[in-house]
């Protein structure tokens, strides 16, 4: 149901998909009702989607680029700005760069990588993260995260590297089984000829040389080859793109890197925690 308070929370892609559908809709001459018609959808569903007030399904957009998109693929191209809208604020600027990333480097402390999560296992971290939230909006959560997915198959190819704390391997989510599942994922992933996944053993300390110990981070590549950096925690997000301080995550990710098990020892590793489970 449409409600009015969503006017004021729209996103920047869905005002610009509410502001789209209208002009289109006036230049073909046709009324919300008209349209309506069309689409499957009542004028009033038509209504609450230029003024805001319901974010549009990808059901309804791939309606309307049929009905009133004048066969320019334009409501197919601004479906992409609606997900950025479902993430958390500080998360879009983000989400839009991987998008287009060359390459993605994460090392991940407490729970899997986004990008490399089951549906199963997201939902059991979304939906039990703490304030609750509404069934609905864990749904969206989900979906936008596995929408993020795409990057593992886009042309041009992106080059993917994730690094895991062994305990991130052994803590379960939801389930024994859904925690099997995202095990036998990760072994999946780290065969794909653009995937390199590592594990940093809990006994890496013991060597008294170990650079984990600042949380987790994102080290993205972008199209016109500079880096930033990615940092969250506790509901508080930050992108870097300051050099010094670029370079200064960027060693320590790679000596994190070095002091974690070779690809084929962390795949081997995680095949046995699965086995475990």
């Amino acid at each position: 149901m449409a409600r009015s308070e969503n006017k004021g929370k729209a996103g920047a892609g869905m005002q610009l998909v509410s502001e789209i559908a209208r002009l289109m809709r006036l230049h073909a001459g046709l009324t919300q009702e008209q349209v309506g018609e069309q689409i499957g959808y009542t004028g009033s569903a038509v209504s609450a989607l230029e003024t805001g007030a319901q974010p549009a399904n990808e059901k309804m957009m791939d309606a309307m680029e049929k009905a009133i998109g004048g066969g320019i693929g334009i409501f197919t191209a601004a479906k992409k700005y609606l997900t950025l809208d479902k993430y958390p604020t500080d998360f879009r600027d983000y989400a839009a760069l991987e998008r287009k990333a060359l390459s993605v480097s994460s090392y991940m402390t407490f729970v899997v990588d986004g990008l490399y999560q089951t549906e199963d296992y997201a939902r059991a971290i979304i939906g039990g993260s703490y304030p609750p939230l509404p069934e609905a909006r864990v749904e969206e959560l989900v979906g936008a995260r596995m929408a993020r997915k795409a990057l593992f198959n886009r042309e041009p190819t992106a080059l993917l590297e994730l690094v895991l704390e062994e305990s991130v391997l052994r803590r379960p989510f939801g389930s024994r089984d859904i925690m099997r599942d995202q095990l036998l994922l990760l072994a999946t992933s780290a065969r794909c000829r653009n995937v390199t996944i590592q594990v940093l053993p809990m006994d890496a300390p013991l060597t008294g040389d170990y650079a984990g110990d600042r949380g987790s981070m994102k080290l993205l590549e972008t199209p016109d080859h500079r880096t930033v950096v990615f940092v969250d925690g506790q509901g508080l997000s930050k992108l870097i793109s300051d050099p010094a301080e670029v370079t200064e995550r960027a060693h320590r990710y790679a000596k994190i890197r070095a002091q974690s098990l070779s690809p084929r020892e962390s795949l081997n590793f995680i095949e046995r925690l699965a086995g475990e489970q």
